[in-house]
């Protein structure tokens, strides 16, 4: 049964704002560092890959040669796809103009490391949907938009080290008694949205047949068609729905945890040397203050910032 509740409009502002692409202006200057890392854990090389772990193995910094990095500073610009439209991680900022959040900061600290200043990033705002074909298709040189790291997806592209980890959790009325996806099982007729082309979308299609699973374009569609009452639920991972929460105060996040989302940025596969480089560049941020500053800045809502993930080392190049 749909919940009949009043409508905010903000939902409706950021999702016309998705539309937009531009340039992020220079980061927030991080604060004293307030904890260390864990150091990077050396491992061997994965033969076979398995979700819980070699899907956050990448490729070590060492060194080498980055004609792939030197490429793009002789270009003058790192072009990035992003989400235009994800509270707290990617979106528009309605009164500067700017894309903003947890995501863009990294990118900026990518960009920083590759030309020595805080150069703005050129932007490519995509869908979930497109995470995958715009760096098959070689269109951008990184992906940073909520993208959980699996092994299905290793198969055409590359990832960075883990920098951040989520978890899918559920958002309902203010109102439901629902605590849990379980709960909108047992209440049946329940349509739970989620975005195309996400782990997401996929787990809730094959662990919960208790539920209609209802596809969205984008993380804002499913906000849209929840603040319609189309929808009486959406899943996603809890940086995505705590921006949602901030956008409609008739909604509430429930329940703990049901998987977990480590993220990763998305690089070429035939681009090693980029990977390698951006992760001396996280493995930079989350040693010296910088990633802890961007979490407290973003996602101060999911609590105090933790320790950041530690980036496992050890994935070798296909021959």
């Amino acid at each position: 049964m749909t919940t009949t509740r009043p409508r905010t409009a903000l939902g409706a502002v950021i999702a016309s704002l998705a539309l937009l692409a531009g340039c992020a202006g220079a980061p927030a200057a991080a604060p004293e560092t307030r904890q260390e890392a864990a150091a990077p854990a050396a491992l061997p090389a994965a033969t076979v890959c398995d979700d819980s772990f070699e899907s956050t193995m990448s490729y070590a910094p060492d060194g080498g040669p980055t004609p792939n990095v030197d490429a793009i500073r002789a270009r003058g610009a790192l072009l990035v796809g992003v989400s235009a439209d994800t509270l707290l991680m990617g979106s528009r900022n309605p009164l500067s103009g700017q894309i903003e959040g947890f995501d863009i900061d990294m990118l900026q600290a990518v960009s920083a490391a590759i030309f020595g200043d805080a150069r703005p990033l050129q932007f490519r705002v995509i869908t979930s949907a497109q995470r995958l074909e715009v760096l098959e298709n070689h269109e951008v040189d990184l992906v940073a938009r909520t993208f959980t790291m699996n092994c299905e997806r290793w198969e055409t592209i590359a990832f960075s080290a883990e920098y951040l980890t989520a978890g899918q959790k559920v958002l309902v009325t203010r109102d439901s008694d629902a605590q849990s996806i379980e709960d909108l099982e047992a209440l049946g007729e329940q349509r739970v949205c989620a975005p195309e082309g996400t782990t997401t979308l996929e787990r809730l299609q094959e662990t919960y047949p208790g539920v209609e699973a209802v596809p969205a374009p984008t993380h804002t569609g499913c906000l849209v068609l929840f603040q319609q009452g189309k929808v009486d639920a959406i899943t996603g991972d809890d940086t995505i729905l705590a921006g949602f929460v901030a956008q409609d105060p008739y909604a509430k996040v429930v329940g703990d945890a049901f998987s977990a989302e480590p993220y990763g940025i998305g690089v070429a596969a035939d681009q090693v040397d980029l990977a390698r480089f951006v992760n001396g560049v996280l493995d930079a941020a989350k040693a010296d203050g910088t990633w802890a500053a961007s979490y407290d800045r973003w996602l101060e809502a999911l609590g105090p910032a933790p320790v950041p993930p530690v980036s496992v080392y050890g994935r070798v190049p296909s021959p």
